[in-house]
């Protein structure tokens, strides 16, 4: 198991815990004008994310799963309808809310360490914080969240230098160092070979089972939903409406030839139109 850190669960001024999001999305439609037309891409979709929650939106690609991620995350407004966390009307980005793409995104100048740092200086920064507790908070913090990822040896590395399951371990790390309330991760382990995404599968389940944070997954991986959600929201073709949602209470960890995985994948599958 791997172990939160104690700098990454504590109380600090600089940068307090936040409590783990609850998120209410409330008969959302959205589309995009195209060419002059109107293109529905999300279709009256609702449903909520209990705080602590691990929820997976599964789906054909193109259906319209990483558009409702971007309205999670406060990157668009929908067309129509609400998307709440704890209550608040989401008008915008939020550090409590952090988003990790399919691609790491790393600035290839900077280091891992300088990387994983953004949050943190962005912050210091917008308060002007600059003493030097602050500064030492700052640098544990990042530490904590190097160590967390595995990556404490590679700190001075540059991104070129890095795998691609190690670049997406600095996105994270990126991520968590910011104590998100809800993680939203677009397809993070899309671009990884087989099994590194199979590592970085079970490194994903034990990073939220000690931190608690919410979770929003989207994948189109039917095993990867099972294997990491407590429940999978199931969505049709675009315009994406929910189709169904299937709990998931079979205990971490997870194996793939599990009796219960096995039947929920078909059950899945079924919903999807492709148990043939």
């Amino acid at each position: 198991m791997v172990a939160v850190p104690e700098v990454l669960n504590q109380s600090a001024a600089a940068s307090p815990v936040r409590d783990a999001a609850r998120i209410d999305v409330r008969h959302v439609s959205h589309r995009f004008a195209l060419r002059g037309a109107a293109l529905p891409v999300l279709q009256d979709v609702s449903f909520t994310v209990e705080p602590g929650e691990f929820v997976a939106l599964l789906g054909p690609s193109g259906c319209g799963k990483s558009t409702l991620l971007r309205l999670v995350a406060g990157l668009d407004a929908p067309t129509q309808g609400s998307v709440h966390a704890n209550g608040a009307a989401i008008t915008g980005p939020d550090p409590s809310r952090v988003v990790v793409f399919q691609d790491p995104t790393l600035y290839p100048w900077r280091t891992v360490r300088g990387n994983v740092a953004i949050g943190p200086q962005a912050q210091r920064r917008r308060f002007a914080r600059r003493d030097a507790a602050q500064e030492d908070h700052a640098r544990q913090r990042i530490d904590a969240a190097l160590e967390l990822v595995g990556l404490s040896e590679f700190a001075e590395a540059f991104p070129h230098q890095l795998s691609g399951g190690m670049a997406q371990r600095v996105a994270l790390a990126r991520a968590l160092v910011n104590d998100p309330a809800l993680l939203v991760l677009d397809e993070p382990f899309g671009k990884l070979d087989s099994l590194t995404r199979i590592r970085m599968q079970g490194e994903l389940a034990r990073l939220w089972q000690d931190a608690r944070f919410s979770v929003l997954l989207v994948t189109h991986d039917v095993e990867e939903a099972l294997l990491l959600a407590n429940r999978v929201i199931v969505f049709s073709e675009r315009p994406a409406r929910v189709v169904a949602e299937v709990r998931n209470d079979a205990p971490y960890p997870r194996h793939r030839d599990d009796p219960k995985l096995v039947a929920l994948r078909r059950e899945v599958l079924a919903q999807l139109g492709l148990d043939t």
